[in-house]
Parts: structure tokens; C-alpha cells; sequence
């Protein structure tokens, strides 16, 4: 099994330097590429000499189509550069050269390089960071590069690259509208932006036909092939029994994926349609182990030791999903309508930013939930308050209170289930949530 290597505590070096590119340049989201495209130049143009790359724009599922592409291609015996975003507990994470979160003082040293370079020209964190991920790309060999788009697809800093190997669209739903559209054909559009002329297109299944209308003419217009799941490919379950996956080049019969949840064959369909277009054939056995293999944290994640942890009787279990917005809170309550076959009890742990829609994502949830704690997200200013939020889940039609922290959220349950069955306990609605109860739980 490929195993992620290990998160360490950043640097002080790393961490000051990190500050002042975050006082200096506001983490502000400002879709464009003219002022990454005049970095780059300056640093004589890092993203054109990288390996083949894999671009990865959607809504949902994006993190998820990265991991298993890196689990089949490492599995294979390839060398593999990844950059996704955001980090969950140490910065980091962003950036894997060749298998391995790059060094802090490298990164240290790639920030300050390009903070000299840009001088003080305008530029925002993300597209700074981003600068930083090429030109450690470029300056160590491998094999493939993964690149997961920020926000959106057309103007985020990674669109800069102009021919990759395959551009993968993931499952597209209502998010970030104040800078994608407000309608789902408007969001599509921009996650399209990533289709460039004459190079192959992916797109996984959907929940609206109206995207695959949008994908196909973003292709044409581009000149691009583009491999439809459900039409030039298919992922099917086959129940306990795994799963298949078909197209013109044969049929893989496969195990069920390491990462939880039936909508994770989907995300494993779409990466193993990825792997067609490589200029490297990356072979069954390679992608059956990749499939077994591939780790994502906070994506249905069980917690098996540590604080949290100690705080649960005998017998119950605790998982952690940074899912948050309508096609997400869909998917979650699929994979809990599963969970309900056992009979044991539910009870959530929630908090969201205040830029989401939490109605949307609690309620298809609210079947299976027995009773909520809502938090507030520790260190973020535009998280919903606890009370708000749970007023929000009594709206969605779920007990709930509020807590003031997820420690004390957990004890609460705990006392509130005692003298019953043990019970399931999830914490959800944000990956930065995610990312402080992950550090939290060391």
C-alpha cells in the first residue's frame, strides 16, 4: 500500500515567511492571470518546463480524482509531482515533489526568491504559492504532474499552463457563485476554461445533463477531444463484489476503493479515463493497486486514536468529512443511508463558513441524523456562529444545540447516548474544520 508521508509541525522559518506573504499580499480571491503571467516571466517562465500534467477543475471530487491518479501512477513506478489546495494542517501539504511534501526550508527559499523577484507588484497569496509550486516542479525531475485548480478553472492561477496531457472536470454543483455564476451552467462554463485547443478532455458523472451540454461545447469550441463518463466511459458498482470499469480499450473488473463511499468509484472511474491520455501506459495491475491504495484525509475519514478519541465508550466510532455545500451534503447522506443497515445511531458535529449554504448541504442529511452539536470553525472570522448554526440544522429539521468546541461537542454526545447502543459520531461542513480537528487530534 502507498502511504502518505508523514505531516511534521512548519518550521519557525517557514511559518514567518508565510506570515509576511499573508500581510503583505491579503489572502483575497481575485480571479485573473495577468499578474501570475508577469511573475512567471520575471522567473523565466517555470511552467513551461514541466512534466506532463494531469488539470483537475470541479466542484466535488477534485482532491479525491488526484489521489487515486497518484496512487496508479506511483504505483507504476512513476515519479509524481501533485499541487491541490487548500492544506488541512500544514501548508506544505500543497505540494508533493516526486511522492514527498516538499521541504519547509525550500519552500521557505522558493517564497523568498519570488518575494525578491515580484518586488512589490500587486499580487495575491494564492497566485504567490502558486509561482512557488512551479518552480519547484521545474527544478526537480518526475514523471507526471497532478495540478488541482484553486477556484474555478478559466481564470485560477493554474490555467497558466497551455498544452497538458488531459484536463479532468469532476462533478460540478452550486459553489462559489459570487465568482463562478449563479447558475449551474454559468459555474460549468468556468471549470471548462481549463479545456485547451487540441489537448484531451475528461469529465466524470453528473448530476445535471445541462454540464455535459456545457463540457461538449467547450470542447468543440476548443478543438478538443472530450471523454464523457456515460457515454465514451462507464465506472458501474458491482456491489460487494467491486466494481468495472469500461471503454474502447477493454474492460478492468477492480476492488472497491480504499477511500469511503459509493460516490468514490465515480472519482475512481474518472482518473482511470485520465490515464488514457498520458504519454505513458500505466498498467492494470498498477491501476488495481492504485484503486486499493489511494489516501485522502477528512474524505469520510475514520479518527482511530488520539484526543477526540480517548472522549468515546467502548464501542463507538468517529469520522470526519470535510464535504460542504449541496452536491456534497448529497452524497453524505447516500453513503449514511448505507451506514443505517447496522442500526447504530447518528449524531453529527457541524460547522460551516459563512459563504456556504449550510441549509442545502444539512438537509438531505437531516433523515439519519439522530441530534447535532454545532461549532463555530476555530480562527476562522467568516465561519456561521455556533447558535447560527444551530438554529440552521432545527430549520433542516435536526435537534441540535450549540457547543464551543468540538472536544466539548463530542463529550455532549457521549453523555446524551449513554445507556444506549453505541452510536456513530460524525464532525462535517468544512475542510477547515477538517484541518483543526486533524491537528487537534494530532
Amino acid at each position: 500500500m502507498i502511504k502518505a508521508a508523514p505531516i511534521v509541525p512548519g518550521s519557525p522559518r517557514l511559518e514567518a515567511v508565510l506570515e509576511r506573504m499573508r500581510l503583505l499580499h491579503p489572502k483575497v480571491i481575485d480571479l485573473s492571470l495577468g499578474r501570475i503571467e508577469g511573475l512567471l516571466a520575471k522567473l523565466g517562465n517555470p511552467e513551461r518546463r514541466l512534466p506532463p500534467i494531469v488539470h483537475v477543475a470541479g466542484t466535488n471530487g477534485k482532491g479525491s480524482t488526484v489521489a487515486f491518479l497518484r496512487a496508479m501512477a506511483e504505483a507504476a513506478g512513476r515519479r509524481v509531482h501533485v499541487y491541490t489546495s487548500p492544506h488541512l494542517v500544514h501548508f506544505h501539504e500543497r505540494i508533493r515533489l516526486a511522492g514527498r511534501f516538499i521541504a519547509d526550508d525550500r519552500l521557505a527559499d522558493l517564497l523568498e526568491r519570488i518575494e525578491q523577484v515580484n518586488g512589490g507588484d500587486p499580487i495575491t497569496f494564492f497566485e504567490i504559492t502558486t509561482a512557488a509550486a512551479f518552480l519547484a516542479f521545474a527544478e526537480e525531475p518526475a514523471d507526471l504532474l497532478l495540478l488541482e485548480v484553486g477556484l474555478g478553472g478559466r481564470l485560477d492561477a493554474t490555467n497558466v499552463i497551455t498544452t497538458p496531457a488531459v484536463s479532468v472536470l469532476t462533478r460540478i454543483s452550486m459553489d462559489h457563485m459570487q465568482f463562478l455564476g449563479e447558475t449551474i451552467q454559468d459555474i460549468a462554463a468556468e471549470k471548462a476554461g481549463i479545456i485547451k485547443p487540441n489537448c484531451p478532455a475528461v469529465a466524470g458523472p453528473q448530476a445535471d445533463p445541462a454540464v455535459m451540454d456545457v463540457f461538449q461545447t467547450s470542447a468543440e469550441a476548443a478543438g478538443a477531444t472530450l471523454a464523457l463518463a456515460g457515454r465514451d466511459w462507464w465506472a458501474e458498482p458491482l456491489g460487494d463484489a467491486g466494481w468495472r470499469y469500461s471503454d474502447a480499450q477493454g474492460t478492468l473488473d477492480l476492488p472497491l476503493p480504499a477511500l469511503p463511499g459509493a460516490h468514490q468509484i465515480d472519482n475512481a472511474g474518472t482518473a482511470i479515463a485520465a490515464t488514457r491520455h498520458l504519454p505513458f501506459r500505466i498498467a492494470d495491475d498498477a491501476i488495481r493497486q492504485g484503486v486499493a491504495a489511494a489516501e485522502w484525509p477528512a474524505r469520510l475519514q475514520r479518527l482511530c486514536r488520539g484526543p477526540l478519541t480517548d472522549l468515546l465508550p467502548a464501542g463507538w466510532e468517529l469520522h470526519l468529512d470535510g464535504g460542504h455545500n449541496d452536491s456534497a451534503g448529497q452524497v453524505l447522506a447516500r453513503h449514511l443511508a448505507a451506514w443505517t443497515v447496522d442500526g447504530r445511531k447518528l449524531d453529527l458535529i457541524f460547522g460551516m463558513l459563512g459563504s456556504k449554504r449550510p441549509l442545502d448541504f444539512l438537509a438531505p442529511l437531516a433523515p439519519y441524523v439522530r441530534r447535532l452539536r454545532a461549532v463555530a470553525i476555530p480562527g476562522e472570522a467568516a465561519s456561521v456562529t455556533a447558535e447560527d448554526a444551530a438554529a440552521l440544522a432545527r430549520q433542516a429539521g435536526i435537534e441540535a444545540s450549540s457547543c464551543p468546541d468540538v472536544a466539548s461537542a463530542v463529550a455532549e454526545l457521549v453523555v446524551f447516548g449513554a445507556g444506549e447502543p453505541p452510536a456513530r459520531l460524525l464532525i462535517c461542513g468544512s475542510l477547515y474544520l477538517a484541518g483543526t480537528v486533524l491537528a487537534d487530534n494530532g
